[in-house]
């Protein structure tokens, strides 16, 4: 059977193929049309899920204070601060109890991982949500437009992570982001591939062209990351951490801890 593109239905072509969890060889396809960069149907996810986060995340505590200072200014911007929110796909519940601390009505959801740090707080998918940030979510999706579908029903604005694939998109081992030993990346999206998606559900899309993007049933500002890029940069400037000459250790422990389990 002829594999089609899981966003916009097109025909597509195969880009590599990659050892997948180090043992599972693995065609990735691509779209020429919306620039979508799938694997082939992912047999190998209940492994790759055995540890909810992957063992080579290292950087999973500064991604979620970075996230929870984007998402105050967010939140400041489109004025929903005394609104009720979910964090999906939220790992151990980091951020959700990091944003209830600073007051911000927050619920966690994640099928995969315990809820470890917001007990009491876990969201119902059944519910309606003001905002829904997704970090880290979309290359996670086997049926992308099945999954986002279920989460626009229930929010007026998605506030996601992902981070867009050239296009053409780079071969496996040139890009880090395919991360093919812990097998649960899956599906990438260029900024075409995002923008076929907010067509489909008659959205507004807003993206830093990177790594953060936002799908909003309702207008927003479409200055709001170069505001965001401007309020980091002042904050950047304020925190001391930035005063020492330590380089993190992330990207180092990163490759310590890939190379071990090779």
């Amino acid at each position: 059977m002829e594999a089609v593109c899981k966003i916009c239905n097109s025909k597509l072509f195969v880009h590599d193929t990659s050892l997948v969890l180090n043992k599972h060889s693995v065609t990735y396809y691509y779209c020429s049309h919306c620039g979508f960069v799938q694997t082939e149907e992912p047999y190998w996810l209940e492994e790759a899920y055995s540890k909810a986060i992957a063992t080579a995340d290292t950087g999973i505590i500064s991604r979620n204070l970075k996230n929870a200072n984007d998402l105050l200014y967010f939140i400041h911007f489109i004025h929903c601060q005394n609104e009720i929110c979910m964090d999906f796909g939220g790992g151990h519940g980091i951020l959700t109890r990091i944003m209830r601390d600073y007051g911000f009505d927050f619920y966690h959801y994640d099928k995969y991982a315990n809820n470890l740090y917001a007990q009491g707080f876990e969201a119902n998918m059944n519910n309606k949500y003001k905002l829904i940030t997704a970090y880290e979510n979309f290359e996670h999706f086997t049926t992308p437009l099945i999954e986002i579908e279920k989460l626009m029903r229930i929010t007026d604005v998605l506030f996601f992570s992902t981070s867009l694939v050239s296009s053409p998109p780079p071969l496996i081992k040139d890009w880090w982001y395919y991360s093919p030993s812990t097998g649960q990346h899956i599906s990438f999206y260029t900024l075409k591939t995002l923008q076929v998606i907010a067509d489909k559900f008659d959205c507004q899309l807003l993206s830093d062209n990177s790594d953060l993007h936002i799908l909003s049933k309702s207008p927003i500002r479409k200055n709001f990351f170069e505001k965001l890029r401007a309020y980091n940069k002042i904050r950047n400037k304020l925190d001391i951490t930035g005063k020492f000459k330590q380089k993190s250790k992330i990207w180092d422990d990163y490759l310590a801890v890939t190379d071990s389990i090779r």
